[in-house]
């Protein structure tokens, strides 16, 4: 489970939305996006509605202006969360590969 929270102003500031899922279209949600906050999980965001556009990647972390996480501007249009996927724990033996020799 993830959680972000999307500012329209700099430094946290101004109207604020929670999102803590996929979500294709944001612009009914805020205008502008200049600030974010990742409480949990890893985001990809994208400055066009339904994941399109340049896209960003952010993890658990402040970002007090879009320049932060490398944005070209304040155009947040879509996000999704991305799946964690837990490693082998360590100890345990990984799958083998078996061959298998053909005969003729």
């Amino acid at each position: 489970m993830g959680k972000i929270t999307f500012y329209e102003d700099r430094g946290f500031q101004g109207r604020h939305y929670e999102c803590s899922s996929d979500h294709s279209n944001l612009q009914p949600c805020f205008g502008r996006c200049n600030s974010i906050r990742v409480d949990s999980g890893c985001w990809m965001l994208y400055e066009q509605p339904n994941y399109q556009g340049p896209q960003y990647f952010l993890r658990r972390g402040d970002y007090p202006d879009y320049q932060q996480w490398m944005g070209l501007n304040d155009s947040v249009r879509s996000c999704r969360l991305i799946p964690h996927v837990s490693p082998v724990p360590l100890g345990l033996p990984c799958p083998r590969v078996t061959p298998v020799l053909q005969t003729q």
